[in-house]
């Protein structure tokens, strides 16, 4: 086995937890307003729909959010190592606040897709440039502890999200789903402007490379339109998606060309071509893939295969988050502890796959659920914290940014491509459905039949995870 790589990072003084604390109550905010907000509509969606219109045309107003932060989540890593994280994080939240009060002025559906979009490219920069604030600030060997508790957080505001969208919308109006950010955003960028320890950053010399800065954002806007919107908005061999395809391909090609023949590109691909770097984005990827795919599906599963209540199928959906948060808080106090990173994804994907491929096996029975679906949660847990300190461990100071942006971007692309393509793959081995079926057109299926063609879905879940605990074994072990 090779010796731990060193890592480039300069040690800084170990800090307490109440020296943690200003930081944490700095950066808790922005975390919270960006996992909040990727859920917040989920229950409120019908209500904008009834006073702005447009019902079919509704689900514009979450995917213009999500292609609007994919898109730009890089472009803040990279200002932020040049500029300082903490002045783009503030320039961030300032237009994720701007956007807000767009949405809560909204008058039409147009008008809030176009003020999501505004809102989406301040939110995307909000919780990439906070965990690379954290790594910034907080030595090498104690950020997994604090990046657990971070994790922790990003899983209850998204669980929370639709919770709180209901509470809202039943008693006051969608539009302080929006207007309350402001706010919040204030309070947050108060903290901000007083974060002490935060370090000054020279401007870097030097040609700007505007075409990546132009091409790689439209690249991850296509790719993602593309994983949520083939086999629903358009067929898979329709002119589109075809469209849409070419121009992907050709994009990378020519953003790869380029970004290899200027001095200061965009992309780092030196940093790109690192092992421990690779292992991370197809770590990230395979888990964000299967946790998101576990918490959207598994609710449908209980309800349509099992006949479960709504209210059930949602109680039984608290082991996996519950699962995630303490998987999130051991792994950090694991890292702490000096194990090595790699192993702590490496063993967390193992626990999910082996229990994803339980819950494939052993058949339909609740309390069986939710225990595979706790340690499923566990496993995924472990994920973040552990896939960040090595991103950051080996970017190093000067580039905390880049670093976490592709961890950052790798876990958006994951969540699209695992909900988009199981969700294919279990309507596909459902025969006899119509394109747009109601949920009761489901039920009346047989169980029996829905179970098995969910259970291939969890099946391929188990070896996607299996596929990420192997990859995160591959990396070379980074020393923080």
């Amino acid at each position: 086995m090779n010796a731990p790589e060193a890592s480039p990072n300069e040690e800084t003084p170990q800090i307490h937890l109440r020296q943690f604390l200003p930081i944490f109550a700095a950066v808790f905010l922005p975390m919270f307003l960006a996992a909040v907000d990727q859920t917040l509509l989920a229950t409120a969606t019908p209500v904008i729909a009834t006073e702005l219109g447009g019902l079919r045309d509704t689900s514009w107003v979450a995917v213009a959010y999500l292609l609007a932060a994919a898109a730009v989540v890089p472009l803040y890593g990279w200002l932020g190592d040049r500029l300082g994280l903490a002045r783009i994080l503030r320039y961030s939240l300032s237009l994720f606040a701007l956007g807000s009060l767009a949405c809560g002025l909204a008058q039409s559906l147009p008008q809030l897709v176009a003020a999501r979009v505004l809102q989406g490219l301040g939110g995307g920069g909000l919780m990439t440039l906070c965990q690379a604030l954290i790594g910034e600030l907080v030595p090498p060997r104690q950020r997994g502890r604090f990046q657990g508790y971070f994790a922790a957080v990003f899983t209850l505001a998204s669980v929370s999200g639709p919770v709180l969208g209901g509470l809202v919308v039943s008693q006051y109006s969608w539009r302080w789903l929006f207007l309350a950010n402001l706010p919040l955003a204030a309070i947050a960028l108060w903290r901000l402007m007083v974060l002490p320890g935060v370090r000054s950053r020279d401007r870097i010399k030097g040609k700007v490379d505007g075409v990546g800065l132009i091409v790689f954002p439209i690249l991850v806007a296509c790719v993602i339109f593309w994983i949520s919107s083939v086999g629903h908005r358009f067929t898979w061999d329709a002119p589109a998606s075809a469209a849409l395809v070419l121009v992907i391909v050709v994009g990378t090609r020519f953003l790869y060309r380029h970004e290899k023949r200027i001095p200061q590109p965009f992309l780092d691909l030196r940093l790109l071509a690192h092992p421990a770097i690779r292992a991370v984005m197809l770590s990230t990827l395979s888990f964000s893939s299967c946790m998101f795919a576990l918490v959207f599906y598994l609710p449908i599963y209980l309800q349509l295969g099992l006949h479960s209540g709504a209210m059930k199928s949602g109680l039984l959906i608290l082991p996996v988050t519950l699962g995630i948060v303490v998987g999130a808080t051991l792994s950090g106090r694991a890292l702490a502890m000096g194990v090595l990173p790699k192993w702590v994804p490496t063993t967390g994907l193992s626990i999910s796959a082996t229990a994803l491929g339980l819950l494939a096996w052993l058949g339909a029975e609740p309390t069986l659920i939710a225990v595979l679906g706790s340690l499923s949660g566990m496993g995924f847990g472990s994920v973040m914290p552990s896939t960040q300190v090595i991103a950051q461990t080996v970017g190093g100071r000067d580039r905390l940014g880049v670093a976490t942006s592709l961890a950052s971007l790798s876990r958006s692309l994951g969540a699209a491509l695992g909900t988009t393509i199981f969700g294919v793959l279990i309507f596909t081995l459902l025969p006899g459905v119509p394109h747009n079926a109601a949920p009761a057109d489901f039920l009346l299926l047989p169980p029996l039949q829905v179970q098995h063609a969910f259970h291939i879905a969890f099946a391929l879940m188990a070896c996607t995870a299996a596929a990420g605990a192997f990859a995160a074994s591959r990396a070379p072990a980074v020393r923080l």
